[in-house]
């Protein structure tokens, strides 16, 4: 008697081994082609993480910049574009230490957004606390909605 082989029924006794071993291909392939770093291995550029809200009377933007100093910021508003530019310095480099992986990314940067509506640039108010800048940006007067009453005759 003749049994046909099928040689995917095999493969039912390794599941997770094929997991495993795509997953890590995954790995190795999203690593090669989405890494951080250049060719020499040094760390690429980087850009901080945003978040942009509005309410009725102003936009708050909230940016992530750990290790980033105050100093080495730079906030404009021209033209109804808020830019905020600046730089994560490396680290001293240490000669007698050997790094075995190196993930922080360090560089200059700038973000820039533009806003649906006038703010009233002079009462931006910023606020840069536990790594993460704030920054409050008053709609202009204008720009805010108004409740309208309605009349009746």
């Amino acid at each position: 008697m003749m049994i046909r082989w099928n040689p995917t029924r095999d493969l039912v006794a390794w599941p997770l081994e094929l997991t495993s071993a795509q997953r890590e291909m995954n790995k190795l392939i999203n690593n090669f082609f989405h890494s951080n770093n250049d060719e020499n291995g040094v760390a690429a550029a980087w850009t901080p993480a945003v978040d942009v809200i509005e309410n009725d009377n102003e936009y708050i933007v909230r940016v992530e910049l750990p290790g980033v100093n105050k100093n080495d910021l730079k906030i404009t508003l021209e033209s109804n574009v808020l830019t905020i530019a600046g730089e994560k310095k490396a680290e001293e480099e240490v000669k007698r230490e050997d790094y075995h992986r190196i993930e922080r990314t360090y560089g200059s940067f700038q973000r820039s957004f533009t806003l649906p509506t006038m703010v009233n640039a002079d009462k931006i108010d910023t606020l840069f606390q536990d790594g993460i800048l704030r920054v409050t940006l008053p709609k202009a007067e204008e720009a805010r909605p108004r409740q309208i009453e309605v009349n009746v005759k």
